[in-house]
């Protein structure tokens, strides 16, 4: 083993342990959490939900660590995890396989009615509820340990009829994604590998920063592409496929079956970046492109995910229909800088909100600027003054981190930065929306969470957040944290976040809807006597949110803003101290 994955296994250990410790759960589970969260970020995963299932039914091993369902329903991905071991065989990687395989499929055949209720029991309904609109299976398979032969995974398995794709993330392959600084797993596409000689022109030479090709693409290629990659092609594109709801995707969809021959007329064509491109000349004297590395749709993906529609779909004419296209070719150095404009400048098919551009946005840069400018008020034993890092990027931390060469230097750095003390872009939509009594979008996971937060909350409406906007999020955060904690001691392992977050909201709900955030940032702390009052409050909200009515699949239930009507329906007020406590000083109030 190398020395740079040897100190990356380390580090990783590192990030495990701590999250283990701060939520109080198994080593096991951690990881697959802090995996979980960079193939997030990657897009590999949507908005996993993690829950681990092993147990025997029916004569057969059943074993899984959670679950993700693509954004278009399309895809249900398995998560199976081996953890703890350097060495790991392909034996142990197949029984995974497997044991995954016959929870899907036990999932279909009464597994779930025979759940208690739990997590486990809502991960399983919902892959029975939803297998309807599933075209394929994935099992995605995590390890801190190292694999070999890492592609002879069995590729004829199915279940009711749906193919079974295999996705192994090993100890080399987590090494690449997690310490790149990228923001994702590189695309390398190999045309002429997938049978596709594509004619290119190479635009005047431009300056050293870039470079520019222009093709002509056909509509099959762009649909196999967003079949074989899904979401990740689209990762640096500055908003989500709308489905085909939007007036543009209408038309879209219309034109390819309507007049395919039209297409290429009628559509602006898509633009597109990479990191590098290899040609390659034909017998008779044309340019063709042979390989693109990094290949990132920026601008168009309403047209990719249309034409993917269309091919699942089995449109009559799609062979017919061809795309304009514009590959830049950017260096890495550029990336962050330059593609954002170019989704930016290229976009005219929807409107694109500044909210759209997610961790490039005003308020997420000026949110890291006022994280490393601002010093929290020294608390605890030790005395001293810290930050509250922001992570606007994947990744951030660890760079930032990783720049200091000597050990003293980095021990410098997690003093003045503890680990504990980050926060990222997902976390802070759902502290805010747990304050700002909608518990059922912060119970949405991750992603979706933060999606609904670009587009309808605080990044949407303020480009320049001040120090004070800054202290308030911290000071959500510790609220949140420290009430998740609270809770987690009562034993309530189960809807853990849904109950925090349905709790932080009533709270707030019945101080009057909002509470003294400068008091928790001055202390670094929750007053005690909220600390007091929520293991009973908790206790109120479990029972509450856990009893849907028509016995609905709970976790389904807490996205919906009903259940946050049931919780306000709650007989519950502060006590008089935590009502003092709270209260917003009357010359803030002002």
């Amino acid at each position: 083993m190398s020395t740079e994955i040897t100190d990356f296994v380390a580090e990783l250990h590192k990030w495990v342990y701590e999250k283990a410790t701060s939520e109080d759960i198994m080593v096991k589970e951690a990881f697959v959490q802090v995996a979980g969260e960079a193939l997030t970020e990657d897009g590999t995963l949507d908005n996993p939900e993690y829950g681990f299932v092993r147990t025997q039914w029916k004569n057969r091993n059943l074993e899984v660590a959670g679950f993700d369902i693509s954004t278009d329903g399309a895809i249900l991905r398995l998560l199976s995890v081996h953890h703890g071991e350097q060495m790991v065989k392909k034996s142990q990687i197949d029984q995974l396989i497997r044991y995954a395989v016959n929870f899907a499929g036990a999932c279909l055949v009464g597994l779930p009615d025979e759940l208690e209720k739990s997590a486990q029991r809502d991960m399983a309904e919902r892959i029975r509820d939803s297998w309807a609109d599933f075209e394929k299976v994935q099992i995605v398979v995590l390890t801190d340990g190292l694999v070999g032969r890492a592609n002879a995974w069995a590729t004829d398995l199915q279940v009711d009829n749906l193919q079974v794709a295999i996705q192994v993330w090993d100890l080399t392959r987590l090494h690449r994604l997690m310490t790149s600084g990228r923001r994702q797993e590189e695309i390398i596409v190999d045309l002429l590998g997938m049978g596709y000689e594509i004619q290119c022109l190479e635009a005047p030479r431009q300056p050293a920063e870039y470079e520019c090709v222009l093709a002509i693409l056909p509509a099959r290629l762009i649909a196999e592409l967003y079949d074989r990659h899904h979401s990740r092609l689209l990762q640096r594109n500055v908003r989500a496929f709308l489905q085909a709801r939007t007036k543009v995707n209408k038309g879209i969809a219309e034109t390819i079956k309507n007049s395919p021959g039209r297409f290429l007329a009628y559509n602006n064509g898509i633009s597109a970046t990479a990191t590098a491109m290899d040609f390659a000349m034909t017998a008779d004297g044309r340019r063709i492109i042979r390989t693109i590395r990094d290949l990132q749709i920026v601008n168009g993906g309403q047209t990719t995910a249309s034409l993917h529609i269309a091919l699942r779909a089995s449109v009559e004419g799609l062979g017919d229909v061809h795309v304009a296209t514009k590959f830049t070719v950017v260096g890495d150095r550029m990336l962050d800088e330059l593609v954002p404009k170019i989704s930016m400048y290229a976009n005219s098919q929807n409107a694109v909100t500044a909210a759209d551009f997610e961790g490039n946005s005003p308020y997420h840069v000026a949110m890291e600027n006022q994280s490393r400018a601002v010093w929290a008020p020294a608390s605890g034993i030790a005395a001293r003054q810290t930050h509250w890092y922001y992570e606007r990027v994947r990744g951030q931390y660890d760079v930032d981190r990783a720049r200091f060469t000597t050990q003293s230097k980095r021990r410098e750095f997690d003093l003045d930065n503890p680990k504990g003390q980050k926060i990222t872009k997902t976390d802070a939509a759902k502290f805010d929306y747990a304050y700002q009594c909608s518990p059922h979008i912060a119970s949405l996971g991750g992603q979706k969470c933060f999606q609904e937060w670009s587009m309808h909350g605080e990044p949407s409406t303020n480009d320049a957040p001040t120090d004070t906007d800054f202290r308030d999020l911290v000071a959500k955060a510790i609220l949140y944290n420290q009430v998740r904690k609270i809770i987690q001691q009562q034993g309530y392992h189960g809807y853990l976040a849904n109950i925090t977050a349905a709790s932080i909201s009533l709270i707030v709900d019945r101080s009057g809807g909002t509470i003294d955030l400068s008091r928790i940032w001055r202390a670094q702390a929750i007053p005690d006597s909220l600390e007091q009052a929520v293991p009973d409050l908790a206790a109120l909200v479990r029972e509450r949110i856990t009893n849907p009515p028509g016995n609905k699949n709970i976790t389904e239930w807490c996205k919906q803003e009903a259940s946050w009507h049931e919780v306000q329906l709650i007989r519950w007020n502060p006590p008089a101290d935590l009502v003092t406590d709270l209260a917003v000083p009357a010359s803030d109030a002002a």
